[in-house]
């Protein structure tokens, strides 16, 4: 049987909703799972109703996350849809886009079917599907588009691994406009970055460690901007990391192109001299880059530059993350932290504000994946995140609800916490379950 839709009345918290440029104190009523009204008169609030205090807390819409590693099926070790389900609703997220990097990988409607139903069977965040732009993800042949659309999914990526077949990506990018689904490819030359470890800079060249240029990623950003002004096909490019990157997306968006692009919230804030301790758990991809290319990229977010902040969420199990830097793969635990890391250290950058954080992870990204949500307009549904904007916290990999517990963020203090997230009205966490309700 399934469930009633809950009702219920949130007081007393600041609405962040940029999709209705909203920024004020109102109470907000949903109905049957459904946003009723804001600021309803009282006449219109069932008297039984329940009633949720976020006095102190900004009431905002669930947060949207274009690119997350689910690796189910093949690599359950890693993750499990369940696992990053409960991960994703602890950071606040309420629709992801998973990622297409399993075994068998999402070239099939049977796999993109498999994805959707364990979504359904975990019960907890929305979980969208990037099929494959390659059959088997090995940038020979076209996927088959047509199918993956039409058994649900939302984009096409074979993310994290970059697209190097030029002929390939440009068929994709006009075929793909038959369903208005937009192409999410990740900037990277192979050629130029194999067997990198960290990025190549002044710190990598006193380590001794193969460093990763960033002329891979800015070759790579011009060629598929290039592309996509030939094809006019809508194309993500992420995640960013360089300088060169984000100038290349700022010339081609004042010619007009349809592009977006996006960055990881590691990328904003933590750089490459972290290296220097040889932890496996800073080998994360894109790399860590110097502090100029953070302050651009902080700088590119902040002026919308950079549409979008995705978490970059590329779970690996504890024990291959436990090797030495050289043997570890590229990964880290981020759902859960993504939006304490970017309120932490851009609040007050170049007047970023909560609305712009808001926009940047849940408004923007559920626009560029072309997907419900992003909003608490009135009939939509209440996909809700509350955040304690005070609430100051330590990262500890080993409380996570993913399964991966590697964090380059492991003993750093943050600011701001998701306290609930609500999908269709549901309340699916809770930071304090006996909290979470006040009759």
């Amino acid at each position: 049987m399934i469930p009633a839709a809950p009702s219920f009345l949130i007081t007393g918290g600041r609405l962040v909703d940029p999709s209705q440029n909203l920024d004020r104190v109102a109470r907000l009523l949903v109905i049957d799972g459904q946003v009723e009204a804001i600021d309803p008169a009282d006449g219109e609030i069932p008297s039984n109703i329940e009633h949720i205090d976020a006095s102190g807390k900004i009431v905002a819409p669930g947060l949207v996350d274009l690119g997350v590693e689910l690796r189910e099926p093949g690599f359950e070790e890693d993750e499990t849809i369940a696992s990053g389900s409960d991960a994703a609703l602890a950071g606040g997220f309420t629709s992801i886009l998973a990622c297409s990097s399993t075994s068998p990988c999402i070239d099939s409607h049977g796999a993109v079917e498999f994805v959707r139903q364990k979504a359904v069977q975990a019960d907890g965040v929305r979980v969208h599907v990037i099929g494959c732009l390659s059959k088997n993800r090995d940038a020979q042949q076209m996927a088959e588009l047509g199918l993956l659309h039409e058994a649900g999914a939302v984009a096409y990526s074979d993310s994290p691994r970059p697209m190097p077949n030029d002929a390939l990506l440009k068929r994709a990018l006009e075929y793909a406009q038959m369903f208005d689904l937009p192409i999410i490819n990740r900037p990277n030359v192979m050629t130029l970055s194999e067997g990198g470890i960290m990025h190549d800079g002044q710190v990598a060249l006193v380590l001794g460690l193969k460093g990763l240029p960033t002329e891979a990623e800015d070759l790579a950003v011009a060629r598929d901007v290039r592309i996509a002004e030939a094809t006019n096909g809508r194309l993500h490019i992420g995640p960013v990391s360089t300088m060169g990157a984000v100038d290349l997306i700022s010339r081609v968006k004042e010619r007009g192109i349809n592009i977006t692009a996006s960055v990881c919230p590691h990328n904003l804030c933590l750089d490459d001299t972290h290296l220097r301790s040889f932890d496996a758990r800073f080998k994360v991809h894109p790399p860590l880059r110097s502090p100029r290319h953070i302050e651009t990229l902080r700088n590119a977010v902040a002026d919308g530059t950079i549409d979008a902040i995705q978490s970059g969420h590329m779970p690996r199990a504890r024990e291959k993350k436990m090797d030495d830097l050289f043997e570890s793969p590229f990964g880290l635990a981020s759902l859960e932290t993504t939006l304490s890391t970017v309120a932490t250290f851009m609040l007050g950058i170049n007047g970023f504000d909560w609305l712009a954080i808001i926009d940047r992870l849940s408004t923007a990204p559920a626009r560029i994946a072309g997907i419900a949500g992003g909003t608490l307009a009135v009939g939509s549904p209440a996909d809700i995140t509350i955040i304690d904007p005070d609430d100051k916290w330590t990262v500890d990999g080993h409380q996570f609800k993913s399964h991966c517990i590697s964090t380059p963020l492991d003993n750093i203090e943050l600011t701001s916490r998701v306290t609930h997230t609500f999908v269709g009205g549901r309340l699916r966490f809770s930071l304090r379950p006996e909290l979470s309700h006040l009759a």
